[in-house]
């Protein structure tokens, strides 16, 4: 009988100190892990995918573009941020599905085109790489980025 007591005893001593807690000493600091909510979520998302992509993190670039182009479907920018992480992470199919969507929103101008070709160099399809960088070329009013593709297919 004295064992139960014992244990009665610090059972009643254990809830009393828990009771005698305060909240005085909970840190309050604001933390900068939550990111604030933006009023224009796709906007953001386009942001995001923008500076993932420049860090070469294509992962993480391609949600925010997917995310941003599920938000607003007629966005070309996302549509195209969301083809060339497809292309970085070798995922061809999704890449030919955002570019088919990326023509259907935008048309077919010579960006997007020269961004077909880069994808087309990246798969070792060469002839259709060349064909399409060809076409981008002939529509652009500066080729710089257009002849740099080129020059990358003629090395291989």
């Amino acid at each position: 009988m004295r064992h139960s007591n014992f244990t009665a005893m610090a059972a009643v001593a254990a809830v009393l100190m828990m009771s005698g807690c305060t909240t005085s000493g909970v840190d309050t600091t604001k933390t900068t892990a939550i990111q604030p909510v933006a009023k224009d979520i796709d906007t953001s998302d386009l942001a995001q995918g923008k500076a993932q992509f420049r860090d070469a993190n294509y992962g993480l670039a391609e949600q925010h573009f997917r995310k941003a182009v599920e938000l607003k479907a007629d966005n070309a920018e996302a549509w195209m941020g969301l083809a060339a992480s497809y292309d970085e992470l070798g995922r061809f199919d999704f890449a030919d599905r955002a570019y088919d969507q990326l023509l259907k929103v935008a048309g077919r101008k010579p960006q997007i085109v020269n961004n077909m070709g880069y994808s087309q160099l990246l798969r070792g399809n060469r002839k259709k790489a060349k064909a399409l960088l060809l076409e981008a070329r002939a529509g652009m009013a500066d080729p710089t980025v257009v002849n740099a593709n080129l020059a990358l297919l003629n090395k291989g």
